[in-house]
């Protein structure tokens, strides 16, 4: 293994980090090159067949638009809809009435709701939409995102209806729920930790926590143990969805019958028209019956399932050695039951035909560029992995730290997503690399070890995500106009505290304030993947 061969094996990821983050190219860009340069690099040093590449790439492609684009338009065309139809008033206003707490109101919006709109849609809306929804009532704006942020580190493996997760299994051949139930014990603690978090943000340290202790850590177990056993019982797909509903039930209940009474952390809300339990049931609609169709194709349900599954067309596109055929599943994916419960939701919200798919119209045509941005990183990741470039910085990974290799790789899933501001891009790029990087350190047994390496790549993407500038310019995006409508509706403001606070909406002061979360937050990780190793035995034994 010579240091050239290393280098130019490394020269895609190095190309990304340069075109993001130095060169500040558009991420469509930065991924076309990667995947140009992957293909030279692999026709040419590492002497692979061009015909073989191609076909790899052309199965990337494959894989990028069935089933891990449907699932994302599905997804932001069933938010979209919801926005249009002005349903998504309806909840923010249900919400934000709960309490007057500021602390039990930032764990329901940025804990709770932020984990539902990870689930539900992903892509920046678990952040945009709860830190808009802070500031709109008050909240500081630095802290309001910092703390949707931190919120959003770990329910963000399973977002866009467990797309990241989903996909690093297609992409390493795992299977899904084992893989799903791995990265849910190993964010376990952190999935505790983070609701205080969230808390002490808000209410500036630990002193805030006083009083509402108890529904911080109830908070933090109704996603932690919800999470393991959905991913046990039904995989990836609906685990933050199902367990957000259930830290907002939580959160609701203790706001009414255990209410914090402490004058400090009140927050002055406007009068908000109230919203009968008709009007609620018609606004959450559209995810109500992405739960239950989701829920009633899963395999808990094999009448339906298998039937459905059936519908299948398996195509041989890769051609290299141990080629297996790319299968289409045609109806039984989240994507199309996504879409149904979209259309069905708006219907019932009264929109027209015609508001329906103008509305998928203007989302397919916003997205564009972030189809590219996803086919030219999983070709890129295929085309490495293929022509065996992948390897060869696994290799090297491993020949740096030896057996401490675990103690670091949460870095690696958290340097895709910092660069790219997906959790999905970063298993694309880094999950065969865990992979890869298991079988040298452990060549004879090595399944064991790359299920959990994968896992902790795709649980510390969302970490990565919290310094993220696609996430902080997002954050930035959303809560700059919330914030102005306030400052114009509360004139007793005055001009240098509402200079003050403009002045903390920018990007070096939210990355700098987010950045010792985000040490915490690895470190703490990365002794759950050095130590954890050790018991991956055992979690079998529990869980399967």
């Amino acid at each position: 293994m010579s240091a050239l061969t290393v280098l130019l094996a490394l020269l895609p990821i190095i190309w990304l980090i340069v075109a993001l983050s130095i060169l500040k190219l558009p991420a469509w860009k930065a991924t076309s090159v990667a995947a140009i340069g992957s293909f030279i690099v692999a026709i040419t040093y590492f002497q692979a067949d061009p015909m073989i590449m191609l076909s790899g790439a052309l199965e990337g492609a494959a894989l990028a638009i069935w089933p891990i684009l449907l699932v994302i338009t599905a997804a932001i065309f069933v938010y979209n809809l919801v926005v249009h139809t002005k349903a998504m008033e309806t909840i923010k206003t249900m919400l934000s009435s709960v309490t007057s707490d500021m602390r039990v109101l930032a764990l329901l919006l940025a804990w709770g709701f932020g984990a539902f709109m990870e689930g539900m849609a992903g892509f920046g809306t678990a952040v945009a939409i709860p830190a808009a929804m802070m500031v709109a009532v008050g909240f500081d704006p630095l802290k309001s995102i910092i703390a949707c942020l931190v919120a959003n580190s770990v329910p963000t493996t399973y977002g866009s209806i467990g797309i990241p997760t989903t996909t690093l299994a297609s992409l390493t051949g795992l299977d899904p729920v084992h893989l799903g139930t791995f990265i849910a014990v190993q964010l376990f603690l952190l999935n505790i930790i983070a609701p205080f978090f969230v808390v002490m943000i808000i209410g500036g340290g630990v002193k805030a926590l006083k009083g509402v202790f108890l529904v911080t850590l109830l908070s933090g177990l109704a996603l932690a143990i919800p999470e393991v056993i959905i991913n046990k019982l039904l995989g990836p797909e609906l685990s933050v969805i199902s367990a957000s509903i259930a830290i907002m039930a939580v959160i609701i209940l203790c706001a009414k019958f255990l209410p914090p009474n402490d004058p400090a952390y009140q927050v002055k809300q406007a009068d908000a028209p109230k919203v009968s339990g008709s009007e609620g049931l018609i606004a959450a609609m559209p995810f109500i019956l992405i739960f239950v169709l989701l829920l009633l194709t899963s395999k808990l349900f094999p009448a339906i399932n298998g039937p459905l599954a059936s519908i299948k067309t398996s195509v041989p596109i890769y051609q290299g050695e141990g080629a297996k055929p790319y299968t289409f599943v045609w109806i039984a994916t989240p994507g199309i039951m996504i879409f149904i419960a979209g259309i069905l939701g708006g219907f019932i919200q009264k929109a027209s035909a015609g508001e329906i798919f103008g509305t998928l119209g203007s989302t397919v045509k916003n997205l564009k560029f972030t189809y590219l941005t996803i086919i030219t990183v999983v070709m890129t990741a295929k085309l490495m992995t293929y022509s065996g470039m992948t390897i060869e910085i696994a290799n090297a990974l491993v020949a740096a730290t030896g057996t401490m290799y675990p103690a670091f790789s949460p870095i690696v899933g958290a340097l895709g997503a910092f660069l790219t501001g997906s959790g999905t891009n970063s298993n694309v790029l880094f999950g065969p690399l865990q992979i890869a990087s298991a079988q040298s350190l452990d060549p004879a047994n090595w399944e064991d070890l790359g299920f959990w390496l994968a896992a902790v790549n795709s649980g510390a993407a969302g970490i990565g995500k919290m310094l993220s500038p696609q996430s902080i310019a997002i954050s930035i995006g959303a809560v700059g106009p919330a914030l102005k409508a306030y400052l114009d509706s509360h004139k007793e403001i005055t001009p240098e505290e509402a200079h003050k606070l403009e002045h903390e909406v920018e990007a070096n002061v939210i990355m700098n304030s987010a950045f010792k979360y985000f040490l915490i937050f690895i470190i703490m990780h990365g002794a759950i993947a050095f130590f954890g190793q050790n018991y991956i035995h055992v979690i079998h034994k529990v869980f399967f």
